[in-house]
């Protein structure tokens, strides 16, 4: 009985479990497309493929879960739109990556990018800093973890779009084939949103714990 009111009251902890979990799929699905990348043109690539496929399932169900849990607690822990909100955004994270694993799949492993790979660092990178900012917001660390945190976020962001510009005038410019130029762009640009996913869900983050410092 006890935990029936816990539930119905907020108390308890399942809003955080699941946004803790929402963050650590978006993180391993950027760590599991720079194995995608490294193993383009390889027997193994459709085995990470269906690991990244299965990672997108369980972060929707996840999400699912969220919606559920909202319509049955009467008092949550956070406003109930900053709890949608923040799983949302994760979740846009995760299906953007599971887009991009898509367009590697399909691409010809001759046009496997250096770039490519750097721009996979950085989306690990801020996936990790959003997973640990969920983290801090959990533990109800509202200071200056969070503060850091996101300020690290949107330096990646900057990076990422100074990068982003160097490669279309790159392409543009260069002596690049025509069919190469829109297979990379393509890549680039879809990289580039799921960097901006991890801004977004950064965003909501830090708007949250200053609501709550």
């Amino acid at each position: 009985m006890s935990a029936f009111f816990d539930k119905l009251l907020g108390k308890d902890t399942k809003f955080f479990d699941l946004l803790r979990s929402g963050a650590v799929e978006a993180k391993n699905s950027a760590q599991l497309l720079i194995t995608l990348h490294s193993q383009l043109g390889t027997p193994v690539f459709e085995k990470t493929m269906e690991s990244l496929v299965e990672s997108r399932r369980r972060h929707k169900r996840i999400n699912t879960q969220v919606t559920h849990e909202l319509c049955q607690t009467f008092v949550t822990p956070l406003e109930r739109e900053d709890i949608e909100a923040l799983s949302t955004a994760l979740y846009k994270i995760q299906k953007t990556d599971e887009k991009i694993g898509e367009r590697l799949a399909i691409c010809p492993d001759q046009f496997r990018s250096d770039i490519v790979g750097k721009q996979l660092q950085m989306l690990a990178s801020a996936s990790e800093v959003v997973e640990q900012m969920v983290e801090a917001l959990c533990r109800k660390e509202h200071g200056e973890k969070i503060q850091d945190a996101y300020d690290k976020l949107q330096n990646i962001e900057n990076d990422a779009d100074r990068l982003m510009v160097g490669l279309l005038k790159d392409l543009y410019t260069g002596s690049i084939e025509a069919k190469e130029v829109i297979i990379l762009k393509d890549i680039y640009e879809m990289l580039e949103r799921a960097i901006d996913r991890c801004r977004d869900a950064g965003k909501i983050v830090f708007a949250i714990a200053l609501k709550y410092s």
